[in-house]
């Protein structure tokens, strides 16, 4: 599947543990991943991989977290101005400058 840069970027940190747990479960127990315990684990041994599985599924956890914390910020901002005042003051004083019928205040230094 190719990704483009419109394809969504939401994380489901639930979709990603559900798809994680039976390889977890059957691993048992596991170091942390990049620990000393960890590097010495074969390649092969399911507890290394369950480990990279259980650090990628913490990440995702971060990702989900973030995402709603920035979702509600956004809420906030919209809610805390009249923002199509703000928007439609801007855009009539841009265009009397450009028309001459207001001259912006300058600093002399």
């Amino acid at each position: 599947m190719t990704t483009t840069r419109f394809d969504s970027q939401q994380v489901c940190w639930f979709e990603v543990h559900q798809f994680v747990r039976p390889w977890l479960e059957r691993a048992g127990e596991w170091p942390l991943a990049g620990t000393r315990a960890w590097q010495q684990l074969d390649h092969t041994d399911p507890r290394k991989w369950a480990a990279l599985l259980d650090a990628a599924r913490h990440w995702c956890l971060q990702l989900d977290a973030l995402q709603e914390q920035s979702a509600e910020a956004s809420k906030d901002i919209a809610a805390a101005a009249d923002w199509p005042a703000i928007a439609a003051e801007i855009t009539q004083r841009r265009a009397a400058e450009q028309t001459g019928t207001r001259i912006p205040r300058r600093k002399v230094s």
